[in-house]
């Protein structure tokens, strides 16, 4: 998958937005009104701090099913999204938790979103939901059957859940990528506001070669040049919230902040390969 066709960059920054409780959660709060006027506020503000691409997801509805989520989940979901989308220029993508690939397929075949979270396409995952199996065989080929070309971007040994034959991150990033045939690689943290180790992550990159690895949890404007050393986007939300707390709304000035740190990254690389170069072509000469 080309980054830069998708996402207009070679490093994009993916804003999270975490919907408030849809209908059959929980915690509904019976205004479906209320969870819409969020999600156009923190599309707003997350366009407007420049992040590269959005996913919307059902964060607020835990506890989650394991995988079918209710046709009411469905439905809101695919009201907001269709929003947001009419809101922003950027690529959307949505998640739909636990791991209901399916309906995340379903809604973005409908509304021409451009790609899919899925926590566990591969493997069996021990989670406070129970046991988690990937189901690559039956989503790939609903893909075909809609005649979609939505991105599906797959979580390695996703956070808040254990693998049940602990496999190594080279080999279960070589699964996912060519028997379970991901767009793009997801490796987070243990839980949701960690970040992935540089040893993890190096090894990650080099398991998947051409295929695009994000960073999926506890990114912040001070952790993401190590980060993005190795990695080719970064999926953030907590540190992009108020207060950086879970529970408020979208930031737009820690937005940008964050952003700002990666743009900043990025142009301190190319300053130092081009130095590098310019060193390389000095000795060359000399020689």
């Amino acid at each position: 998958m080309d980054l830069i066709s998708l996402f207009d960059t070679p490093k994009p920054v993916i804003g999270v937005i975490h919907l408030l409780p849809l209908p059959t959660s929980p915690r509904w709060g019976s205004s479906l009104k209320e969870v819409i006027d969020r999600a156009e506020q923190e599309a707003t503000a997350l366009a407007a701090g420049g992040v590269q691409g959005i996913i919307v997801e059902n964060f607020f509805d835990a506890p989650f099913t394991k995988d079918r989520v209710d046709p009411a989940v469905v439905s809101a979901m695919s009201l907001v999204v269709h929003r947001v989308k009419q809101m922003v220029g950027i690529p959307v993508g949505i998640n739909v938790l636990r791991n209901d690939g399916h309906s995340a397929m379903a809604i973005a075949s409908c509304v021409g979103a451009q790609f899919i979270r899925v926590n566990v396409l591969m493997g069996v995952m021990a989670t406070d939901q129970g046991i988690i199996e990937g189901d690559a065989y039956q989503l790939l080929r609903y893909r075909r059957e809609l005649g979609t070309d939505v991105k599906i971007f797959a979580d390695v040994l996703v956070k808040h859940a254990q693998p049940i034959s602990v496999p190594q991150i080279t080999a279960a990033v070589h699964d996912t990528i060519h028997r379970g045939l991901a767009d793009a690689v997801i490796l987070s943290g243990w839980a949701t506001g960690n970040p992935p180790t540089a040893e993890d992550l190096k090894e990650a990159k080099l398991a998947c070669g051409d295929t695009p690895l994000f960073v999926g949890s506890g990114a912040t404007w001070d952790n993401v040049p190590q980060l993005m050393q190795y990695a080719d986007g970064v999926i953030v939300s907590s540190s992009l919230k108020r207060n950086g707390q879970i529970q408020q709304a979208i930031d737009p000035i820690r937005v940008s902040r964050f952003v700002d740190a990666v743009r900043l990254d990025i142009a301190n690389r190319k300053k130092n390969l081009a130095e590098e170069q310019i060193l390389r072509s000095s000795t060359v000469s000399i020689g």
